[in-house]
């Protein structure tokens, strides 16, 4: 009882933070749409570059948010300070390199994804911007993972609120030319998105040094440690391999539906958009979960963990079908609020339904894998990842897309089958309890009177 009311505690907050940054996304797209249907259709397909791109920069955040739980579980405070301290200085040397790679190469990408016309145009635009200053979201990512990591996740959902205000009123005043603003349209959305992630990014810098038992001095920053840079590339590499190999596969399916026409590039925003609320709670769930976990693995709590994940999954699997049925049964009005465009409404409801079959396997991973990797386990998710994403789900989605003319619903039961065949595998995984093995801190390491 007391470990799930401890889970609601650290999850509400991340649900609303997601919910929140999910909200600024939707309203991105939501203006957007009052522009036109192809610059909605630039920023989704930049977006996924970017999406990627904060897979990259978070090797080092994801792992050291499993390492520093599982010290911090261990109560060794002042070590779990000089992890994070280590993880925010190689989160900004990432971030500025990736950052660079987008500004001087990102038109060149672009220009190789079959867009054409104002599409293109616009999405050179918002990459340009947007992609140049993306070493902020790396920083926020770094200071915010670790104050989660400390169980104070109900402050770091207060920042994203203020950010996701600013970013609503920055973007209704420069998209459309208000307070004064020139109407900058995509431009104006790509300032806006850089603007309230600056203003995010100093609050989350001043909140950290408020929130942390153990300070993290100004030498934690310098001091480069291989033991801790070891951990936390552990968990951090192959949980990035992991997501990127994810969305480098929604990629190629962003590629299959640029030959459908530009109506099924615009559905599958639309759709996307709206399906990423079916399953924020199992995103918010699961990542409360791995804190969790992290810190039981870190107290040598197996017993504890492995009986708070099952829990945790039913309560996922539960909300995510029940959330699921009720965008299906609203999908058109839902889908006409961002377009009037009727073969996109129609387009974009039909593939929500099949998003039944979808997010009920999806929420089995993202609960399964973010325990199996703050449990230490996460090579082996890479493994089943690759085999599942690579070679079953691709070729199939090439079937269905192109040699049985599914069109965009054949895109949608590709991915569903791999989220499927991948949460079957975790399942069957966490039940081996062979991740039991893989814990960061060594018995040898933890504390004489460690209690229970």
């Amino acid at each position: 009882m007391e470990s799930g009311m401890k889970l609601f505690k650290l999850t509400w907050p991340i649900f609303l933070e997601l919910f929140l940054f999910m909200l600024m996304g939707t309203a991105d797209t939501l203006m957007l749409s009052g522009v036109s249907d192809d610059a909605v259709s630039a920023v989704g397909v930049v977006n996924q570059y970017m999406f990627i791109c904060i897979l990259i920069m978070e090797v080092i955040g994801n792992g050291a948010s499993i390492v520093v739980a599982q010290y911090i579980g261990a109560r060794r405070m002042a070590e779990a300070s000089k992890i994070a301290g280590l993880s925010i200085t190689l989160n900004l040397l990432v971030g500025l390199a990736v950052s660079s790679c987008l500004f001087l190469f990102g038109p060149m990408i672009l220009g190789e994804m079959n867009l054409h016309g104002q599409v293109l145009v616009h999405a050179k635009t918002y990459m340009s911007i947007v992609g140049g200053f993306l070493f902020v979201q790396a920083l926020i990512n770094a200071f915010s993972s670790v104050i989660r990591t400390y169980g104070f996740t109900k402050e770091s959902m207060m920042v994203s609120l203020g950010m996701n205000v600013l970013h609503i009123v920055f973007n209704y005043a420069l998209i459309f030319g208000h307070f004064g603003f020139p109407e900058m349209g995509v431009a104006g959305a790509a300032v806006s998105t850089v603007a309230s992630r600056a203003f995010a990014l100093v609050v989350f810098i001043w909140m950290l040094y408020r929130v942390m038992e153990v300070r993290i001095a100004f030498r934690y920053y310098l001091t480069f440690s291989r033991e801790y840079i070891r951990k936390m590339l552990k968990v951090g590499i192959p949980a990035a391999v992991e997501q990127i190999t994810y969305h480098c596969c929604q990629m190629v399916f962003l590629y299959y539906v640029t030959f459908l026409g530009s109506n099924a590039l615009a559905s599958r925003q639309y759709a996307m958009s709206i399906s990423q609320y079916v399953f924020l709670f199992s995103i918010a769930i699961g990542m409360g979960t791995s804190i969790v976990v992290g810190r039981l693995i870190g107290a040598r709590r197996q017993e504890d963990a492995y009986r708070r994940v099952l829990s945790s999954l039913k309560w996922s699997v539960a909300i995510t079908l029940l959330v699921d049925v009720v965008v299906i049964i609203f999908r058109v009005p839902i889908v006409g609020m961002f377009t009037d465009n009727h073969q996109i409404i129609l387009l974009a409801s039909q593939v929500i339904i099949f998003s039944m079959v979808l997010e009920s396997g999806r929420s089995f991973n993202l609960v399964l894998v973010n325990s199996l990797r703050a449990a230490g386990d996460a090579k082996f998710t890479v493994y089943m990842g690759f085999l599942s994403m690579v070679c079953m789900s691709l070729p199939l989605g090439y079937l269905l897309v192109f040699k049985l003319d599914m069109g965009l619903p054949g895109v949608w039961l590709a991915i569903a089958a791999d989220e499927w065949i991948r949460g079957i595998i975790m399942w069957f995984r966490w039940r081996s309890r062979a991740w039991e093995k893989q814990a960061l801190v060594e018995p040898a390491e933890q504390p004489a009177a460690l209690q229970s």
